[in-house]
């Protein structure tokens, strides 16, 4: 896993950059706001829906609410980087529609989107 800085005059956001899984728990979120936390100092996280296990997209798993969870509890802003139209499932697109809403957790489709998101 590589930690990608993206500087901004509203503080950096951080890319999580893998070429696997690298959230398949609500401990490996926790694990990696707390190595961006304290080890870049940031608060912003960008990760591609390609590091977030299958569970996360399947809403009846609960593994996106307990994600979303943490990231809401310890005021840390997610965006999810990817092409979520593969995914069918009308409460997921629900979802990603009431999560773009607000400021805490985005869903967009590419990284210059995910700094945008991210300090604006």
């Amino acid at each position: 896993m590589e930690f990608i800085e993206h500087p901004s005059e509203g503080g950096k956001a951080v890319e999580i950059s893998s070429d696997k899984v690298e959230i398949h728990s609500e401990q490996d979120a926790l694990d990696i706001m707390a190595n961006v936390g304290y080890l870049l100092d940031s608060q912003k996280i960008i990760v591609h829906r390609e590091n977030l296990g299958k569970d996360f997209f399947d809403l009846s798993s609960g593994l996106a609410g307990g994600i979303l969870q943490k990231f809401s509890n310890y005021r840390v802003r997610l965006v999810v980087v990817g092409d979520f139209s593969q995914h069918t499932s009308k409460s997921l697109k629900e979802f990603i529609l009431e999560s773009n809403k607000g400021k805490l957790v985005n869903f967009v489709p590419d990284i210059s989107q995910a700094v945008e998101v991210l300090n604006g």
